[in-house]
């Protein structure tokens, strides 16, 4: 039997980690399996703390505060490493007070005139949300755990944030035009958000964009 643990921060434009203000709650969906597989938490770190034998693939919900929207992504529970950070980029409405200030905290943010982020529409803010898994086994192997089709999708996310708007909506059509069923993304035009989750990203489109962030982007 392995204990296990999940807890969800953000990384400030230090790259630091501070506690996730900006969720209401985070809603993790375990396997079918345990008992009252939906769990919520109110409070940040947000953790989350089980025990069983299993590896499973977890959806995570997150919920913004100031009724920002929820943001749901995917977390690959596994014993391969005793303690492995996994991130996510994610975009925030910048066109509620409250939420705003909130973001403050973690760097700074587009002015409510109406100033906006590289890459994405006006009212709009990327963040990079932190998932800390942390494993109890007897034994610790040594494994990649942000690497998929052979590419590191710590790198991927942060070399995203830092193209510029042109650029990001190049990766926005690359992603579109291969879009399947078995991708997680959101294209919410009156938001003006384009969300996705790196990880139900097929290994190719995964291979192309590494290459294109490493062409227009310093990573």
């Amino acid at each position: 039997m392995r204990k296990w643990s999940i807890s969800v921060s953000l990384l400030n434009d230090q790259g630091k980690e501070i506690p996730a203000t900006i969720f209401d709650k985070v809603t993790y969906h375990l396997h079918p399996t345990f008992e009252n597989p939906v769990r919520v938490f109110k409070q940040p770190p947000f953790k989350i703390e089980e025990q069983g034998w299993g590896e499973f693939d977890m959806k995570i919900a997150l919920t913004i505060a100031e009724k920002g929207g929820e943001r749901k992504i995917s977390h690959d529970l596994n014993f391969l490493k005793e303690k492995y950070i996994v991130d996510h980029v994610i975009s925030v409405p910048t066109n509620k007070p409250g939420l705003l200030a909130l973001l403050a905290e973690s760097g700074p943010v587009p002015s409510s005139e109406g100033a906006t982020t590289p890459g994405l529409s006006s009212g709009a803010e990327k963040r990079k949300t932190n998932l800390v898994g942390d494993v109890k086994a007897k034994k610790a192997k040594t494994s990649s755990g942000a690497v998929k089709g052979g590419v590191d999708l710590e790198k991927l996310a942060d070399g995203l944030t830092k193209l510029s708007e042109d650029d990001l909506l190049g990766v926005v059509q690359m992603v579109t035009d291969n879009r399947s069923p078995e991708m997680n993304i959101k294209n919410d035009v009156d938001e003006g958000e384009f969300t996705m989750d790196l990880y139900s990203l097929p290994d190719s489109l995964l291979k192309s964009l590494w290459e294109y962030v490493k062409k227009h982007a310093d990573v």
